[in-house]
C-alpha cells in the first residue's frame, strides 16, 4: 500500500486564497476552504452587540484570511480597533451525512466569540493559536448556516501581542497591529467518533515512533491502526491497538533497521503516518487522518546540543514573519517556502521565529527542507516596567495560550528547541512576582506537553530558572573587538548575561542582574548583528554632508557607511561565534527588513540588499563546536 503524505490538499475553488490546507499534519478526506469574501463590519468602540450586529448587516466586505488593518484584506484600515465582524453563509455539503460539521480558525487576534444562526458556538481568547466550533447541533448536511465572528482587540488590556504597537504608529521594533482573522477558516466534516489530535514521538534509540491519539470520546469496542510508509511511500510498518482501556490510546510502531531515515539538517527524511480508527467487530473504518512524521533525536550533553547524537552548529537567523500588503499573515504559501529559500541561500541552516506563532504552513516547509527551527510566542514587553511591559504584563493566559502553540506543533521535526519568553527584564530581588511565576509555569508546562525538546526559560536578559536546558544571552555590539572581549568569558565558566543598565534600582535589595547564574548548560548568543544598512538612507545623508544622519530608518549601533564596511562587521561579529568551540550556534537579527526596522538581510519586500553568496561563505566555514572531539 502506497500513502500519499507529503501532498496536503489544495481547494478545489477558484480565486480562494491560500487554498490549501491549513493543517498539513492532521489531513481528513472532507474538508471545504471557506477563506474569500466575508461581510465585514469595524465596531471602533466595541458596542456591536448593544447595535444588533449579530443579526443585522454588516456594512462592507473582507477577505479572509488577511487582517483588516493590511492592503490584501481590501480594508487598509492601520488605527485601533477594538472590535470587529465577520459574517458569511456557508452549506455543508450534502454528501456529509452522518458527519459533525466542525468550523476550525487557524488564528483570531484577540478574543473571538463565534455565533451559528445566531446561536453562541465557541469562544476563544489568544491571537496565535486555533479553535473550533462544533457546529452539528444547529445545522445539517446540506443546508445553509449563518457564521458570524466578533473578534476584540483591546490594546490597552493585558493580552500576548509580539510586536503589534499599542500605540498609533509604527517605530523602533513595534509594528502594523493585526486584528481579527488573520490565518485560515475551513469547514471539516468529523465522524461521531474521532480522532482527536496526534502526538506522536520519535526515538532514535529504540527505533520507534509513539503514536498518542486522544479521541472525541471514548470507543470501548475499536482498533486503532497505525500504518508507517517509509519517505518514497512504501509500507514498513504497522502496529494496532484495541482502544477502550486508556483514555487515550497508543500505539508503539517499530521501524525495522534496514527502514530507518533519520530526518536531519539539509536531508529531510519523513514517513507517511496514517491513523485508523476501526470498529472491532467489523473492521468498519470509522475515521481516518493522514500526517507524518520523523525519526529525529535532540539531546543535551554537558553543554553540547546535539542533533541525531552528533553536534551541529545552529547558523540560524531572526524571521518575524512580517510582509509589507499582509502583515503576520503571508500573501501565499509561496511566500513561506521562498522565506526560507532566502535563509539557507544566504547561509543559514534554520530560523528562530520570532514573537509570533507561525502558520503551520511555515513548519511544513520547513520540516520538508531539513530547516531548523525555534518555536516561540508573541509575548514580548512582560518586562513590568514602562508602557510596554503594562500593557503585556502576563497572566494565566500566557500559560494556556502557549501550551495551546505547543500542543498544535508537537509533531513537527524541524522544531529543536522552545522559547517561551522573551527579554523579559526582570530584576533579582528579595519578592516574588507574577512574571517570576509565570516564567516558571510556562518553563514547566512546556518540559510536561513535550520533554523531547529542550526548553530555553526566557531568551535574553531573565534567566529565571534554573533547571533551564538552555543558557542564551542577547548582544548587539557592534565592534567584532569588543564583541570576542565580551564573548571570552564562557571559556571559563562566566559567560556574558544581559545585565541591568537602567540606571538606578528602585527595588528594596535588588542586585544588579537579571539572571540565576549559568550552570553549564548549552549556550548561545540568540541575537546578535542587527546591522543598520539602508542604502537610500546613506547616499541621501552623505549628499547633504550631514553630521548626523536624520534617517527614517534604524537598526542596531551606528549605521555602516558602505556595503563593503557591512560585510566587514557581518563578518568579524560571526567569525566570532564561529570561533567559540563553547557556542553551539547563533541568531542573526534579522532576515529582511520591517517596516522600519533597516536590518535584515534582504529588504522587507524580500528584494536583495546584498551579495547573498558572500554572506553564505561567512557562515559555511566549520564551526569550532563542530570540530571538537570530545
Amino acid at each position: 500500500m502506497t500513502i500519499s503524505t507529503f501532498d496536503p490538499p489544495v481547494s478545489p475553488e477558484p480565486g480562494i486564497p491560500r487554498p490549501e490546507h491549513p493543517r498539513p499534519q492532521f489531513v481528513r478526506e472532507h474538508w471545504v476552504n471557506l477563506n474569500g469574501q466575508w461581510d465585514f463590519e469595524i465596531d471602533r468602540s466595541d458596542s456591536g452587540i448593544d447595535r444588533g450586529l449579530v443579526s443585522r448587516p454588516l456594512a462592507g466586505t473582507i477577505t479572509v484570511p488577511f487582517a483588516p488593518e493590511s492592503e490584501l484584506s481590501g480594508v487598509g484600515e492601520t488605527d485601533f480597533l477594538e472590535a470587529v465582524w465577520y459574517r458569511r453563509v456557508i452549506t455543508v455539503p450534502a454528501e456529509w451525512d452522518g458527519l459533525r460539521s466542525v468550523l476550525h480558525f487557524g488564528a483570531v487576534d484577540y478574543d473571538a466569540t463565534v455565533w451559528a444562526n445566531g446561536v453562541e458556538v465557541a469562544r476563544h481568547r489568544g491571537g496565535f493559536t486555533p479553535f473550533s466550533a462544533d457546529l452539528s447541533s444547529v445545522v445539517g448536511p446540506g443546508e445553509e448556516v449563518e457564521i458570524t465572528v466578533r473578534a476584540r482587540d483591546l490594546h490597552r488590556e493585558v493580552q500576548a501581542r509580539g510586536k503589534q504597537a499599542t500605540w498609533f504608529a509604527n517605530t523602533h521594533c513595534h509594528y502594523t497591529r493585526t486584528t481579527g482573522i488573520w490565518q485560515t477558516v475551513w469547514l471539516e466534516g468529523v465522524p461521531p467518533v474521532a480522532v482527536e489530535r496526534l502526538q506522536i514521538t520519535p526515538s532514535v534509540a529504540s527505533r520507534t515512533l509513539t503514536v498518542l491519539v486522544p479521541l472525541s470520546r471514548n470507543l470501548a469496542d475499536g482498533v486503532l491502526r497505525v500504518r508507517v510508509s517509509d519517505p518514497d511511500g512504501r509500507l514498513v510498518a504497522e502496529e494496532s491497538v484495541r482502544t477502550g482501556f486508556d483514555l487515550a490510546p497508543s500505539a508503539v510502531v517499530s521501524i525495522a533497521e534496514e527502514d530507518v531515515r533519520l530526518w536531519d539538517v539539509g536531508d529531510p527524511q519523513l514517513y507517511g503516518v496514517e491513523v485508523a480508527l476501526l470498529a472491532e467487530a467489523d473492521g468498519a473504518e470509522l475515521d481516518r487522518v493522514r500526517s507524518y512524521a520523523a525519526l529525529r533525536s535532540v539531546s543535551i550533553d554537558g553543554n553540547s546540543f546535539r542533533l541525531n547524537g552528533r553536534r551541529v552548529f545552529q547558523r540560524l537567523v531572526l524571521d518575524q514573519g512580517y510582509w509589507p500588503d499582509s502583515l503576520m499573515t503571508a500573501p501565499s504559501d509561496q511566500a513561506l517556502i521562498d522565506d526560507i529559500g532566502l535563509s539557507m541561500a544566504a547561509g543559514f541552516n534554520g530560523a528562530r521565529l520570532h514573537q509570533k506563532v507561525f502558520e503551520e504552513r511555515f513548519l511544513f516547509h520547513a520540516d520538508l527542507r531539513g530547516y531548523l527551527v525555534w518555536g516561540e510566542f508573541g509575548d514580548w514587553g512582560v518586562s513590568g516596567q514602562g508602557p510596554v511591559g503594562h500593557n503585556q504584563k502576563p497572566n494565566a493566559s500566557f500559560v494556556a495560550q502557549w501550551i495551546e502553540a505547543v500542543r498544535r506543533d508537537v509533531n513537527h521535526p524541524s522544531i529543536v528547541g522552545w522559547c517561551p519568553l522573551n527579554e523579559t527584564h526582570q530584576v533579582l530581588h528579595d519578592r516574588i512576582t507574577v512574571l517570576d511565576d509565570v516564567t516558571q509555569a510556562m518553563f514547566w508546562a512546556t518540559i510536561m506537553a513535550d520533554p523531547t525538546r529542550p526548553v530555553i526559560d526566557a531568551s535574553g536578559y531573565s534567566h529565571r530558572v534554573r533547571e533551564t536546558d538552555v543558557y542564551d544571552s542577547h548582544s548587539y555590539e557592534q565592534d567584532p573587538e569588543a564583541f570576542r572581549a565580551e564573548q571570552a568569558g564562557l571559556a571559563h565558566g562566566d559567560p556574558h548575561v544581559n545585565r541591568y543598565h537602567g540606571g538606578e534600582i528602585a527595588l528594596p535589595h535588588a542586585r544588579p542582574e537579571y539572571s540565576v547564574p549559568y550552570a553549564g548548560q548549552p549556550f548561545f548568543i540568540s541575537e546578535y548583528g542587527g546591522i543598520w544598512w539602508n542604502k537610500e538612507e546613506a547616499a541621501r545623508a552623505d549628499a547633504e554632508s550631514a553630521g548626523q544622519d536624520q534617517a527614517d530608518s534604524w537598526g542596531y549601533g551606528d549605521r555602516v557607511r558602505s556595503e563593503e564596511d557591512f560585510y566587514d562587521r557581518f563578518e568579524g561579529l560571526t567569525n566570532v561565534l564561529l570561533d567559540d568551540p563553547n557556542m553551539f550556534g547563533y541568531c542573526y537579527t534579522q532576515l529582511t527588513d520591517v517596516f522600519q526596522e533597516k536590518n535584515g538581510i534582504y529588504g522587507f519586500d524580500r528584494s536583495r540588499k546584498f551579495d547573498v553568496e558572500r554572506l553564505r561563505r561567512v557562515q559555511q566555514r566549520a564551526a569550532a563546536y563542530e570540530l571538537r572531539e570530545d
